[in-house]
């Protein structure tokens, strides 16, 4: 527990400005950041390299953190660092796209998270062609072109209409074990119904009226309480 204190205050002072604060931070998760990293090895770019996309990650991991997140800044930072990697790789590795559409999709992100901060809904897509003065089809085009692979979030193609997330338990060889990390934590963490909804239901394979009978509550009251944590785990991977 002090231990995770004194990393707050570090975190804390690193916000501030503190350039020391950050080193240090580094330094301390620097096992952390190699651990990540390890699994985007042999894809043609230098180790050396791929540690200072890392390093990048956990800075940015360090700016955005906030312990209201409720979760450990080691489990926040993981996919930070993975996903600065996965950017470049996405860039500048296999798929190739122009400067010109990387700026532009890098401009229509940022004006798509402005509009909904400021509306609170998501701008469609002529709204986004009329602010850049753009044909519809080329912010399809864009937007595409700046794609991260499948979301764990993603709807799959069954009848069911559950997520990835839903299915990760029956996975043995994920391609991302470090969602399966993080997921773990996150669970270990939730208190003890919101933690037994969720092992019933993704790691027993029952349905939500069988898990409102075993704890003697509506199926509504499940399906509300489990939609409360998904969205409550989706926070801790954005």
């Amino acid at each position: 527990m002090n231990e995770q204190n004194d990393t707050i205050t570090l975190v804390t002072k690193a916000q501030s400005g503190c350039n020391e604060a950050a080193t240090q931070l580094i330094q301390q998760n620097s096992p952390l950041i190699k651990s990540v990293i390890k699994r985007f090895k042999n894809r043609g770019q230098e180790y050396d390299d791929l540690y200072q996309l890392g390093c990048v990650g956990f800075l940015k991991a360090i700016k955005n953190f906030n312990a209201d997140f409720g979760v450990k800044f080691s489990t926040y930072a993981v996919p930070m660092i993975a996903g600065e990697v996965k950017r470049f790789l996405r860039d500048d590795g296999y798929i190739k796209v122009s400067r010109s559409v990387k700026s532009l999709a890098g401009k229509i992100n940022y004006f798509i998270e402005d509009y909904q901060n400021i509306h609170s809904v998501s701008p469609n897509i002529d709204t986004i062609a009329k602010e850049f003065n753009i044909e519809p089809s080329e912010v399809i085009f864009t937007i595409d072109s700046s794609k991260f692979p499948l979301s764990i979030y993603d709807k799959t193609d069954d009848d069911s209409g559950a997520s990835l997330i839903d299915k990760i338990a029956d996975k043995e060889n994920t391609d991302d074990n470090i969602d399966n990390i993080i997921l773990k934590d996150l669970i270990k963490e939730l208190p003890a119904r919101e933690k037994k909804i969720i092992l019933l239901r993704y790691y027993r394979d029952k349905t939500q009226a069988e898990v409102a009978k075993e704890l003697n509550v509506s199926q509504v009251q499940v399906s509300r309480i489990e939609s409360k944590i998904i969205s409550k785990i989706r926070e801790a991977f954005e």
